[in-house]
């Protein structure tokens, strides 16, 4: 089977189930062919980053709501294309439909996680998501094949949760499994403070700046009492660590001015304006902190990266735009929110839209109850006008125990 995704038109179904939206989950059940549109998202994966976006529930939600047959996830799973070298991403999201349809009440999904755990190449995420549903009945028997796959770092990888009742499950019947949970038990308890070795809390900000340079252990440390003292030298470390290959510190030196404040605008809005190697943080900067005097350059940054179709860059515009309620912007994030393939950019959209056209932004929430990211449905739920449709929604988020727990509270809250 040809694996390779093409993206189709945000106009046609095949094209919003692909992104998620919540418009395609909505009309799903009225349109022909929408099961083999479903079936045909989770062989490929549409995700334009997989690491980051979440597809697994509303592909489930679908499954359930469109009464499909578990079988051709399995068929899929089990697909040779997907074995030894394959898209590790496409067997992952199969593996997370069919935990998810137990979660919604179809446990005949668990039959081909079992199956897979025995025979499939990645087999532990398989085993982690059993594990994961805390029913020992869906993993009774598995502890054997546990102890004997299982190393001492899979073992401690699996033993996250010492409460899971799969587990302790498994440890009444496996010596090893039960040494791994001991150890976690242990390892959560409080530990005695170390040394009285000085802390960067006391050290000057030139100490500090040496100690950022050296790119050690203590490196990351340092950074980020420069940030919090609001160090002017930390502004100068960026332009002479930035414009450099990407590193570890690097990435801690970024965290550190996004949360530096609003002392780093004028060089923010300096380093925007260059596009040298400090331009991705300047942005961030001024979409955090910005004024109303970096809409202009926000707005221009936001059109580039839609005409690029470079999701990843929108995400810093859109925020800021949504800040300053920029109402300019709205065409633009309308855009944003139907084009985009990557689904994680939304809840970005929708926060920026309820702030900056609140009347218009309600179409939008109502949607985004169906939407395939937590982030979204939360806003939705939060936002949405209560309507007869609305609370029907809003009862099923609420009492779906498959759902996010935040998405759940705030559900339940508007329902009151």
């Amino acid at each position: 089977m040809n694996n390779e995704v093409v993206m189709q038109s945000a106009g046609t179904l095949h094209g919003q189930l692909q992104r998620g939206l919540g418009r395609a989950a909505r009309r799903a059940a009225d349109k022909p062919g929408a099961g083999e549109y479903v079936f045909d998202c989770i062989r490929r994966d549409p995700r334009w980053d997989p690491q980051a976006e979440s597809r697994a529930l509303y592909y489930a939600r679908l499954m359930v709501d469109l009464e499909l047959p578990v079988g051709p996830v399995a068929e899929h799973l089990f697909d040779p294309a997907d074995q030894g070298d394959g898209d590790e991403w496409r067997v992952l999201l199969a593996i997370g439909v069919l935990t998810e349809l137990v979660r919604l009440s179809r446990r005949e999904a668990a039959g081909p996680l079992r199956r897979y755990v025995e025979e499939g190449t990645h087999w532990f995420d398989a085993l982690d998501a059993l594990a994961e549903l805390r029913d020992p009945v869906l993993a009774a028997g598995l502890d054997s094949l546990v102890a004997a796959r299982c190393d001492e770092a899979t073992l401690s990888c699996l033993v996250t949760d010492p409460a899971n009742p799969v587990i302790e499950s498994w440890a009444a019947r496996q010596p090893r499994i039960a040494e791994a949970l001991a150890r976690r038990r242990e390892s959560g308890r409080p530990r005695r403070p170390g040394g009285s070795a000085a802390g960067p809390s006391e050290r000057t900000e030139a100490e500090l700046l040496d100690m950022a340079r050296r790119r050690d252990d203590g490196a990351v440390a340092a950074i980020f009492e420069l940030s919090r003292r609001r160090a002017p030298g930390l502004l100068d470390l960026a332009e002479e660590l930035l414009p450099q290959r990407p590193s570890r510190w690097g990435g801690a030196l970024c965290r550190a001015l996004r949360e530096y404040g609003p002392e780093a605008l004028p060089r923010a809005r300096s380093w925007a304006v260059a596009r040298g190697g400090c331009a991705d943080i300047g942005l961030r900067i001024l979409a955090r902190y910005g004024t109303r005097q970096d809409i202009p350059l926000l707005m221009n940054e936001l059109h580039g990266a839609l005409d690029r179709r470079d999701w990843g860059d929108a995400a810093g515009p859109i925020e800021g735009l949504g800040r300053l309620r920029a109402g300019e912007a709205v065409p633009l994030l309308k855009t944003a929110w139907t084009e985009s393939t990557y689904a994680y950019l939304r809840p970005r959209v929708l926060t920026a839209l309820t702030r900056t056209a609140p009347h218009t932004a309600e179409a939008y929430t109502v949607e985004g109850l169906w939407d395939c990211e937590e982030g979204v449905r939360q806003v939705a739920a939060r936002t949405a006008p209560v309507t007869s449709e609305t609370r029907i929604r809003l009862q099923r988020l609420h009492h779906d125990d498959a759902e996010e727990p935040g998405v759940r509270a705030t559900a339940a809250g508007r329902l009151m």
